[in-house]
This record gives C-alpha cells, sequence and structure tokens, in this order.
C-alpha cells in the first residue's frame, strides 16, 4: 500500500480535543487505504514552557540535559495520540525519534540527521499500524538523546518520508498553507498554490516559520513532495516541489517574509589583517551558532568594524564566546542589537527582472524606513531595519509588488 506520511504541529494537537481531531483524520487517511506515519510536535507552547524552567535555573543550561528535557514534549504527544487512534478501533503503536532508528550527529540542540534506520517502522506499517512518531529528536551515534533544532519535527517527517519511499509529506499547521506575506500581519496576503523548493528554503532562512529551511532542503534532496495544509480545514494548501520555469513565467515575486528573531553583532576596531575574520567565525561556529548576514566596513588606521547578524536564541552562547576572542584578536568592543528585523523578497523572477531591488528600497524610502544591512541571492534580496519599522514595511513592500493580486 502506498505509505502517507503525515505532521501536525503544536497548535493542531494543543489539547485533548485537539488530538481527538487528529485521531479522526488519521483514521480517515488509515480507512482510505494508506499505510499512515504519523509525526508530532509538542502540545501548544509545552517547549517554550520546558525551556524557559531550564533558564530560571541556568542562562545557559548543559545542552545534554536540555535536550533530555525538551525531548518529553513530544514523547507525552505521542503517547496520547497513539491512545486516541487505538480507542477508534485503529491499531497504533508510537516510537520515540531513537526507536525508529533516526540517528544524529553529536550536536545537542541543532543535531543533523546523518542516518535513518526505518526497519521497526516498516515492520510496525507492515503488521498493520498506524506509525506516531515523536518529531525534533533522534539518538546521536555515541547513544546520546539529540534534538534537531526549533522546527525539527518538519525535518523529522520529511527525512521519514524519504526514508520510507513515501514521495509526499503533508505538513498540517495552524494556518492554510504558504502565503505571500504573514497573514497576521498583512491581512490581504494571498495563498499560494505551488512553491518551488528553492524560494521555500529562502523564504524559509527569511523568517517564514511555515517550514523549517533544513526540512525542505532535505525534501529537494530526496525528491519528497511537501503539501503544506491546514490542520482545521479542508483547504487545497501549498505544494513545494520542483517547478518548471515555464510554470513561473511572469511571476515575479512569490512571497515576503519578516524576521525578528535576529540580533546585530557589532565588533568595533578588529584588526585588518588576514585570518582575524577566520577566527572570529571559527569561534562562533564551534558554539553551534549559525550567522547570517556579514558586513565589513572599509578599514581605517588598520582597523575595520565587522557586523552580522544570529539567532537572538543564541545570545548567551555568544556573549559567552565574544568576549575572550575580543582580548584575543585585540579588537576594541562588541556590542548586540537586539531591536532590529530582517525583510526579505523572495523570487525566482528577480533572476530576469532588473530593478526589483530599486524599487524596496524605494518603497522603503518612501515610508522612512532606514536600511542597515543589505544581503541578496539570485532569488531573495533582504535588508536589516529597525523592528519597530517592521511590519509597516513588510505591509508597504507587499502592496507595492501588488502580491495580494491573483497571478494569472
Amino acid at each position: 500500500m502506498p505509505i502517507v506520511v503525515m505532521k501536525f504541529g503544536g497548535t493542531s494537537v494543543g489539547s485533548v480535543e485537539r488530538i481527538e481531531a487528529v485521531a479522526d483524520r488519521v483514521v480517515r487517511a488509515r480507512e482510505a487505504g494508506d499505510d499512515v506515519i504519523v509525526v508530532v510536535s509538542a502540545m501548544g507552547e509545552s517547549t517554550d514552557e520546558l525551556l524557559a524552567m531550564a533558564t530560571r535555573i541556568t542562562e545557559v543550561p548543559d545542552p545534554r540535559e536540555l535536550d533530555m528535557l525538551l525531548t518529553a514534549g513530544e514523547r507525552i504527544a505521542m503517547s496520547l495520540l497513539g491512545i486516541a487512534i487505538n480507542a477508534r478501533g485503529c491499531r497504533a503503536a508510537s516510537y520515540t525519534g531513537s526507536q525508529a532508528g533516526i540517528i544524529t550527529d553529536t550536536q545537542h540542540g541543532k543535531a543533523k540527521i546523518v542516518e535513518i534506520r526505518p526497519k521497526r517502522v516498516i515492520e510496525a506499517l507492515q503488521a498493520g499500524n498506524v506509525v506516531v512518531l515523536a518529531g525534533f529528536q533522534g539518538l546521536s551515534n555515541q547513544y546520546e538523546i539529540t534534538t534537531l533544532g526549533r522546527g525539527g519535527s518538519d525535518l523529522t517527517a520529511v527525512a521519514m518520508a524519504g526514508a520510507v519511499g513515501a514521495g509526499i509529506c503533508e505538513i498540517y499547521t495552524d494556518v492554510a498553507g504558504v502565503f505571500t506575506a504573514d497573514p497576521r500581519i498583512v491581512p490581504d496576503a494571498r495563498p499560494v498554490k505551488v512553491v518551488s523548493y528553492e524560494e521555500m528554503l529562502e523564504l524559509a532562512a527569511a523568517g517564514a516559520k511555515v517550514l523549517q529551511s533544513r526540512s525542505v532542503e532535505m525534501a529537494r534532496r530526496h525528491g519528497v513532495r511537501i503539501h503544506v495544509r491546514s490542520s482545521f480545514g479542508d483547504d487545497p494548501g501549498t505544494w513545494v516541489q520542483e517547478v518548471d520555469e515555464d510554470m513561473m513565467e511572469g511571476v515575479l515575486i512569490s512571497g515576503a517574509a519578516l524576521d525578528t528573531d535576529e540580533t546585530k553583532v557589532t565588533i568595533d576596531a578588529v584588526p585588518d589583517k588576514p585570518g582575524v575574520a577566520a577566527s572570529i567565525f571559527k569561534a562562533i561556529a564551534a558554539e553551534g551558532v549559525n550567522v547570517d548576514m556579514i558586513v565589513q566596513n572599509v578599514g581605517h588606521d588598520g582597523t575595520t568594524d565587522l557586523s552580522f547578524t544570529a539567532p537572538r536564541e543564541d545570545v548567551p552562547r555568544l556573549r559567552d564566546v565574544l568576549g575572550p576572542l575580543v582580548r584575543d584578536i585585540g579588537a576594541e568592543r562588541f556590542t548586540l542589537d537586539e531591536g532590529i528585523a530582517k525583510l526579505s523578497l523572495v523570487g525566482a523572477g528577480m533572476k530576469s527582472h532588473p530593478g526589483v531591488a530599486a524599487d524596496m528600497f524605494d518603497v522603503l524610502a518612501g515610508e522612512g524606513v532606514n536600511i542597515e544591512m543589505i544581503s541578496t541571492s539570485p532569488i531573495r534580496i533582504s535588508c536589516v531595519i529597525r523592528e519597530g519599522d517592521a511590519e509597516r514595511a513588510l505591509r508597504a513592500v507587499h502592496a507595492r509588488f501588488e502580491l495580494s493580486e491573483e497571478r494569472a
């Protein structure tokens, strides 16, 4: 029988009533004749609540113990869903990431999947069970429990779909698909029917929280089509897949995204000589911190200023590493600016349409919004602006590029 992988986010399983609604949907899929694998996130805000308890004890919890703590949320959700499915007369068996054969590297908090051994999952399907998996977690090759980072349940679902040859992974969430912007900020944002892997990767990296960027990369690598749908209705949703250039002809911009979860780091008076930048970013990478945009000013008197952005959740680690690093390299000081936001436009049509950047900068100027940093790729333009200007800027850019208009 064909295998369907269904992933439900925290909002979708946020209460017993919602878990029962998910169980009804899963049972219908099973009765339609498909083998079903379900991946669940932790209920509601339980991961944030667990993290908050840990950080009340210490600002930087021990990474191993934190992973042990945070994986509890998904184990609770998977067990409750398994109970609900069984109560409906449909056989179900739940498994943790380690039981499901998800093998990762040793990086606690942001582990990467290195292998999936789905033997136990396949045997459970062959025995007639719906398989329920705890998302967001795995087992390292050193036999330690690990987590896959924010949104890691998406990665669990897509990786398992690829491992068992499912071909399609359905991601159920609290929105009805991918929109041209966050509809909570831009009320007239339009749902997108189809988006390419490349565009979705850029949107996810730019702050669109519908999918984890690593899950999109995994889907592209293994040819898994992703169907993003609402848990609370039967809207058609959005397909994330390979897209022919002809299908996208005439589509300039696919969407705009806003990320308010980043921090700008500036290191003043960095010695302007070979090897210094390498030593800075090697030290940051060793702490497991991902750097996004980087700007280095023109050097004067043998020094330069270096700025970059990084996730706000990594600020405690950045403080720990940058203090001694600044002294070691002979820089003057470092500062952290958490009052920023990153505004991005994404669209494959940018590659063949000059002037997109100029139009974006023009509309921001018209709104009196100052641009602090700029980063581009062939299909993306990102600007760092003040967080207080962010929502107004997003609405203005969305309107300027007429993203609420239906495609022809």
